[in-house]
Protein backbone atom coordinates (compact mmCIF):
# COMPACT_ATOMS: atom_id res chain seq x y z
CA UNK A 1 0.00 0.00 0.00
CA UNK A 2 1.46 3.39 -0.73
CA UNK A 3 2.26 5.65 1.81
CA UNK A 4 1.82 9.51 1.68
CA UNK A 5 4.33 10.87 3.56
CA UNK A 6 3.89 13.99 5.76
CA UNK A 7 6.03 17.41 6.41
CA UNK A 8 6.80 15.99 9.63
CA UNK A 9 8.71 13.28 8.63
CA UNK A 10 10.39 14.44 5.90
CA UNK A 11 11.68 17.86 8.47
CA UNK A 12 12.71 14.65 10.88
CA UNK A 13 14.22 12.55 8.03
CA UNK A 14 16.48 15.49 6.65
CA UNK A 15 18.05 17.08 10.27
CA UNK A 16 18.82 13.35 12.01
CA UNK A 17 16.15 10.77 10.73
CA UNK A 18 15.80 9.80 14.68
CA UNK A 19 12.12 9.08 14.91
CA UNK A 20 11.52 8.43 10.90
CA UNK A 21 14.33 5.31 9.95
CA UNK A 22 10.99 3.88 8.39
CA UNK A 23 11.21 6.38 5.29
CA UNK A 24 14.23 4.17 4.01
CA UNK A 25 12.59 1.29 2.93
CA UNK A 26 9.98 2.77 1.35
CA UNK A 27 11.52 4.37 -1.91
CA UNK A 28 12.80 1.07 -2.95
CA UNK A 29 9.37 -0.56 -3.15
CA UNK A 30 8.06 2.80 -4.97
CA UNK A 31 5.22 3.24 -2.38
CA UNK A 32 6.03 7.21 -1.14
CA UNK A 33 3.78 9.83 -2.19
CA UNK A 34 3.12 13.29 -1.74
CA UNK A 35 0.60 16.27 -2.55
CA UNK A 36 0.99 19.54 -3.14
CA UNK A 37 -0.38 20.54 0.36
CA UNK A 38 2.61 18.62 2.01
CA UNK A 39 5.26 20.32 -0.66
CA UNK A 40 3.89 23.48 0.09
CA UNK A 41 5.52 23.28 3.74
CA UNK A 42 8.76 22.56 2.95
CA UNK A 43 9.88 23.62 -0.34
CA UNK A 44 9.81 27.91 0.41
CA UNK A 45 12.45 27.24 3.27
CA UNK A 46 14.48 24.81 1.16
CA UNK A 47 14.50 26.85 -1.55
CA UNK A 48 15.60 29.72 0.48
CA UNK A 49 18.06 27.40 1.82
CA UNK A 50 19.26 27.28 -1.79
CA UNK A 51 19.07 23.04 -1.35
CA UNK A 52 17.95 22.69 -5.13
CA UNK A 53 18.99 18.70 -4.51
CA UNK A 54 16.37 18.13 -1.76
CA UNK A 55 13.75 20.02 -3.61
CA UNK A 56 14.46 17.72 -6.78
CA UNK A 57 14.07 14.95 -4.89
CA UNK A 58 10.49 15.72 -3.34
CA UNK A 59 9.29 17.01 -6.81
CA UNK A 60 10.02 13.41 -8.39
CA UNK A 61 8.01 11.90 -5.76
CA UNK A 62 4.23 10.46 -6.95
CA UNK A 63 2.07 13.49 -6.89
CA UNK A 64 -1.24 12.60 -5.61
CA UNK A 65 -4.60 14.62 -7.27
CA UNK A 66 -6.34 16.67 -4.36
CA UNK A 67 -10.04 16.60 -4.48
CA UNK A 68 -11.68 18.52 -1.89
CA UNK A 69 -14.87 17.58 -0.21
CA UNK A 70 -15.32 20.70 1.87
CA UNK A 71 -18.60 19.03 3.27
CA UNK A 72 -16.36 16.22 4.39
CA UNK A 73 -13.70 18.74 5.63
CA UNK A 74 -16.34 20.36 7.76
CA UNK A 75 -18.13 17.26 9.22
CA UNK A 76 -14.80 16.03 10.08
CA UNK A 77 -13.64 19.24 12.00
CA UNK A 78 -17.28 19.38 13.55
CA UNK A 79 -16.38 15.66 14.54
CA UNK A 80 -12.73 16.42 16.27
CA UNK A 81 -13.66 19.77 17.94
CA UNK A 82 -17.27 17.17 19.43
CA UNK A 83 -14.95 15.02 20.46
CA UNK A 84 -12.30 17.70 22.18
CA UNK A 85 -9.67 17.44 19.51
CA UNK A 86 -9.51 21.65 18.98
CA UNK A 87 -5.83 21.19 17.69
CA UNK A 88 -6.46 19.87 14.07
CA UNK A 89 -5.85 21.97 11.31
CA UNK A 90 -7.34 22.42 8.03
CA UNK A 91 -4.23 21.72 5.91
CA UNK A 92 -3.86 17.71 8.44
CA UNK A 93 -7.85 17.22 7.54
CA UNK A 94 -7.25 17.89 3.81
CA UNK A 95 -3.91 15.63 4.18
CA UNK A 96 -6.44 13.18 5.81
CA UNK A 97 -8.78 13.27 2.65
CA UNK A 98 -6.55 12.92 -0.18
CA UNK A 99 -4.85 9.52 1.77
CA UNK A 100 -8.72 8.57 2.28
CA UNK A 101 -10.04 8.94 -1.59
CA UNK A 102 -6.41 7.92 -2.93
CA UNK A 103 -6.28 5.09 -0.17
CA UNK A 104 -3.30 5.38 0.93
CA UNK A 105 -1.70 5.58 4.74
CA UNK A 106 -0.61 8.71 6.28
CA UNK A 107 3.35 8.16 7.67
CA UNK A 108 3.45 11.68 10.37
CA UNK A 109 4.92 12.65 13.40
CA UNK A 110 2.36 15.35 14.56
CA UNK A 111 -0.04 13.85 17.13
CA UNK A 112 -2.83 15.82 15.14
CA UNK A 113 -3.35 12.51 12.97
CA UNK A 114 -3.50 9.91 15.76
CA UNK A 115 -6.21 12.05 17.12
CA UNK A 116 -7.77 11.95 13.45
CA UNK A 117 -7.52 8.35 13.76
CA UNK A 118 -9.77 7.91 16.90
CA UNK A 119 -12.25 9.92 15.52
CA UNK A 120 -12.19 9.16 11.69
CA UNK A 121 -11.99 5.41 11.24
CA UNK A 122 -11.39 5.73 7.62
CA UNK A 123 -7.84 7.30 8.44
CA UNK A 124 -4.97 5.02 8.21
CA UNK A 125 -1.54 5.25 9.40
CA UNK A 126 1.32 4.30 8.70
CA UNK A 127 2.96 2.46 11.63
Amino acid sequence: MRVLIDTSVWTDYFKSGANSSELDGLPDDNLVVINNIILAEPVPFLAIKKQYKVIELLNNITLLPLQTDWAEIIRWQTMCLSNGHNGVGIPDLLIAQNSKQQNCKIYSLDKHFRLLNKVIEDIQLFA
